[in-house]
C-alpha cells in the first residue's frame, strides 16, 4: 500500500506490504511518524489508499466503505458515550446494524464474561477507572464479532502497572477468541510480549518482519537493532583491520576485536563498518581483563534499577560510549577505570554506509 498526502514532500506510507494469517496477532511497531497508524487506518477504511491493494478474507476492500469491511477498531482514546451505560455503549453499534435485541443481549453477556464487566454494565463511563473504560472499548469491538480487530495504541493512556495487566488481558483474549488482530504501538515491550509476528516500520517503509525473538536476534539493519532492546544495542564506528591474517574490528585505543564469523567477501571494501553489542552481552571487569580484545574506559554513569544495574562506560581514545546491563550487585562506581568484554558470537556487523546487517556464520 502507498499513501501520500497532498502537498507532502514524501509519502506517509511507502510500498508497505505484508500478509496477516487467519487468527494471527500482528504488531506494527515503530517511532512516531513512521506510518504505522496511517497503515492501520487504511486497513480500517478511515484513510484512502493512494495506490496498492488491500484484501480481507480474500476479498478486495480497497474501495469498500469502512462500515462494510467487517472490522472493529479500538483507539488510543476510549471514545465511549458518556451519557450511556456500559451496556448501552456495548449495544450501540449493534443497534445501528439492526441486530435483534435478543442477539444483542447474548453478545453483551458473552463479552462481559470475557472481560469481567458483568458488575459494571449499569454504570456510566465517569464511574469507571481507566482500565475498566479500556475494557469497555475492547468489549464494544468484541460484540461486533468482526473478521479483523484493529488496535491503535490502546494502552498509551494507562499507567505502567495497568498497561502490564491490560497487555496480559489482550494476550489471553486473543488466545480465547482465536481472532485476527493487528496492533499498532511504539512500545517495543508490547511488541515483543504480545505479537506472534512484528512488522518494524521506519520512515513509511517496512524495515523487517518476523517473530519477535528472530527480529531481536537477527536485526536487518542498525535502526531495527537499536529500536528493539532497552537499553538499545551499542553501536560503535570501527575500521576493519587484519592482525596476523585475522580480520577484526580496530577501535581507537588499540582494541582489536576478532571477526572470524565474517569472510572477506561479505565485508565492505571501504573497511568502514558499525559494530553492534547488546548491553546484556557485555561483561565488566573491575580490573583490566588484559589483551587486545578488551574494551577499556571510564565509568560515566551507574544506574541501579533493583533487579539489575546499568553502567555507562566512556571508551578510551574517543571510541564512544557503551552501556552494559550488569548484575544488581556490581561494585562499579563513577570514575572507575574498567574493561569490558563480550563473546564474538554476541557481535553484530552493519555496513558503515547503508546500515544494513552483514550476516556472519554461526560459530560451532
Amino acid at each position: 500500500m502507498f499513501k501520500r498526502y497532498r502537498g507532502a514532500p514524501t509519502p506517509a506510507v511507502d510500498d508497505v506490504t505484508f500478509t496477516v494469517a487467519d487468527g494471527e496477532f500482528m504488531v506494527l511497531l515503530g517511532p512516531s511518524g513512521c506510518g504505522k497508524s496511517t497503515t492501520l487506518r487504511m486497513v480500517a477504511g478511515l484513510e484512502s489508499i493512494s495506490s496498492g491493494s488491500l484484501s480481507i478474507d480474500n476479498r478486495e476492500v480497497g474501495n469498500v466503505p469502512a462500515k462494510d469491511r467487517d472490522i472493529a477498531m479500538v483507539f488510543q482514546s476510549y471514545a465511549l458515550y458518556p451519557h450511556m451505560t456500559v451496556s448501552d455503549n456495548l449495544a450501540f453499534g449493534l443497534r445501528r446494524r439492526n441486530v435483534e435485541a435478543a442477539e444483542i443481549q447474548t453478545r453483551i453477556q458473552a463479552a462481559a464474561g470475557i472481560l469481567g464487566l458483568g458488575e459494571l454494565l449499569q454504570r456510566k463511563p465517569s464511574q469507571l477507572s481507566g482500565g475498566q473504560r479500556q475494557r469497555v472499548a475492547l468489549g464494544r469491538a468484541i460484540v461486533r464479532e468482526p473478521k479483523v480487530f484493529l488496535f491503535d495504541e490502546p494502552l498509551s493512556n494507562l499507567d505502567a502497572a495497568l498497561r502490564v495487566n491490560t497487555r496480559n488481558e489482550l494476550v489471553r483474549l486473543h488466545h480465547r477468541l482465536a481472532a485476527t488482530m493487528i496492533y499498532v504501538t511504539h512500545d517495543q515491550v508490547e511488541a515483543m510480549t504480545m505479537g506472534q509476528r512484528i512488522c518494524v516500520m521506519n520512515k513509511g517503509k517496512v524495515a523487517q518482519i518476523g517473530k519477535p525473538l528472530e527480529v531481536y536476534r537477527a536485526p536487518a539493519d542498525v535502526f531495527v537493532a537499536r529500536f528493539l532492546g532497552n537499553p538499545p544495542m551499542n553501536i560503535l564506528q570501527v575500521q576493519l583491520a587484519s592482525v596476523g591474517g585475522q580480520v577484526g574490528a580496530a577501535l581507537p585505543g588499540g582494541t582489536h576485536l576478532p571477526l572470524s564469523r565474517w569472510t572477506g567477501s561479505a565485508l565492505p571494501a571501504s573497511g568502514a563498518v558499525q559494530l553492534g553489542i547488546r548491553p546484556e552481552e557485555l561483561v565488566l571487569h573491575e580490573r583490566d581483563a588484559g589483551g587486545a580484545t578488551a574494551l577499556r574506559g571510564t565509568v560515566a554513569a551507574v544506574e541501579p534499577l533493583g533487579a539489575e544495574t546499568l553502567v555507562a562506560v566512556d571508551l578510551n581514545g574517543g571510541a564512544g560510549e557503551v552501556i552494559a546491563r550488569l548484575h544488581r550487585d556490581t561494585a562499579a562506581q563513577l570514575g572507575d577505570h574498567v574493561s569490558l568484554s563480550a563473546p564474538e558470537s554476541a557481535l553484530y556487523l552493519f555496513d558503515g554506509a547503508t546500515g544494513k546487517a552483514i550476516p556472519g556464520r554461526e560459530l560451532q
